[in-house]
């Protein structure tokens, strides 16, 4: 343990989930050390920052962001914030990209976080340590770059690492028999900026998720003709004009022609994958032994600690979640965890916790690569974390009003984010639509939170 017994604490990134560990370590001052932050960039926000250019930063850099211009949230800024930050009270419910930047942004005002950042500084190795006398016996060096084409190296020793580091930012492109064949643009939604170069093109969109839907919106606005192609059930509510559905592709046939899981066939000028992305920490050392393969990482205790190093903490890799609300349920967690309050399992019953818990989603028929997609789910995750760190959790309308938001958007995806919610007390809120009408909340979701 490092100055007067308070521990250090490494964040790594900027983004919204490592300001939210910096937050929180700086207001317990009794405990911590004031964190180091390394962020690799020259701005605080991670993927909420826009940036027009795509590929490489003129050092060669890779651009992390995968943020589109047009881009609205597609959850209400109501349970989009931080829990004990709210979103202003004039801006609407699905707000402009620019707004959420300036959210954390304020965040970091209102919290003081700015001095505790490392800018410019990539991250290059974490290695644990044994330290006698150490949280668990344990510490860490963490190597560090900056300065000139992050020439200068420094190693910094920590006594816990929470690694912040996102996950929108390398593109993870399906293996298509024969996609090096194919002859038109080809790209993924990391590079996607804006629709008007795509105008009045023929496209197959690879992907449904939410950003697939929202570029295929923004395609049919541009009068390209847009073929969905998706492996889920096909979609029943209005799709925009233009757009048709397809199976997923399947191969590129030599003569660059799609074929699609029905045997059908297309040759677009403008092949567009939003199949998402990977994890990636390059910079873990291997003995560490978080494994990452099919979408998935483990083994993680409660999706955050590596069972045989306690002190390391992955934050915010879980998907189809309230992302800022999770990340600040998760760094609760984390504090409870090094103050004590919550005693972490022996390093077996941890392994034997994460095994079982993985093999009761298999059996329920999620498979590998969506172990990770909490979904639904990511409400009772919370609570958890919450009791067991002893600590607040979320208010009781959160759930409800987030999963209505999602039926909303299944039934209506075109008009959605023209409604505006107002929450009224700590269960109770209510939505309107854009002409002021007050909108039935959906009856599933009232049963089912």
């Amino acid at each position: 343990m490092s100055g007067l017994g308070k521990l250090r604490v490494a964040v790594i990134g900027a983004g919204a989930a490592g300001l939210c560990a910096a937050r929180h370590l700086l207001s317990r001052p009794d405990t911590f050390a004031p964190p180091v932050v390394y962020e690799l960039t020259k701005n605080i926000g991670g993927t909420w920052v826009y940036e027009e250019r795509v590929g490489s930063y003129d050092n060669g850099l890779p651009i992390h962001s995968s943020m589109y211009r047009d881009l609205r949230t597609n959850i209400p800024k109501e349970v989009m914030s931080f829990p004990d930050f709210p979103f202003a009270k004039h801006l609407p419910s699905f707000v402009h990209h620019t707004e959420v930047r300036k959210y954390l942004e304020q965040y970091c005002d209102h919290f003081r976080l700015w001095d505790h950042i490392q800018f410019g500084t990539s991250v290059a190795s974490v290695t644990p340590v044994d330290v006698k006398g150490g949280w668990n016996g344990l510490a860490w060096n963490v190597t560090s770059n900056d300065g000139i084409n992050h020439s200068k190296s420094t190693t910094e020793r920590f006594d816990a690492v929470m690694v912040c580091n996102g996950h929108f930012y390398d593109p993870y492109i399906p293996a298509i028999p024969g996609l090096e064949k194919f002859k038109g643009m080809l790209m993924h939604s990391h590079d996607y900026r804006s629709a008007e170069p795509l105008a009045g093109k023929s496209v197959v969109l690879l992907g449904a998720g939410l950003s697939g839907l929202d570029i295929c919106m923004e395609l049919s606005n541009v009068d390209a003709k847009v073929i969905l192609s998706h492996g889920q059930r096909p979609l029943t509510c209005p799709l925009p004009s233009g757009v048709q559905q397809a199976p997923p592709v399947t191969s590129v046939l030599d003569d660059g022609t799609l074929e699609f899981k029905n045997g059908e066939r297309a040759k677009p000028e403008v092949f567009l994958f939003c199949t998402g992305y990977n994890f990636t920490f390059p910079f873990l050392d291997k003995k560490v032994g978080v494994n990452v393969q099919d979408h998935h990482v483990w083994p993680l205790y409660k999706f955050l600690i590596p069972p045989a190093y306690p002190s390391l903490f992955i934050v915010g890799i879980c998907r189809a979640i309230c992302p800022f609300p999770h990340f600040h349920m998760q760094t609760k967690f984390i504090l409870s965890v090094l103050d004590g309050s919550f005693r972490l399992p022996s390093r077996e019953d941890m392994e034997k916790d994460v095994e079982l818990d993985i093999a009761a989603r298999r059996a329920r028929g999620i498979a590998t690569r969506h172990i990770l997609k909490l979904d639904s789910e990511q409400w009772a995750y919370n609570d958890e974390l919450a009791h067991l760190g002893g600590f607040e959790p979320l208010p009781r309308y959160w759930s409800n009003l987030y999963e209505s938001n999602k039926v909303f958007r299944a039934r209506d995806m075109l008009n959605y984010k023209t409604y505006n919610y107002t929450v009224l007390d700590n269960m109770e809120w209510k939505v309107h639509d854009l002409h002021g009408q007050h909108l039935q909340k959906p009856l599933a979701v009232k049963k089912q939170i």
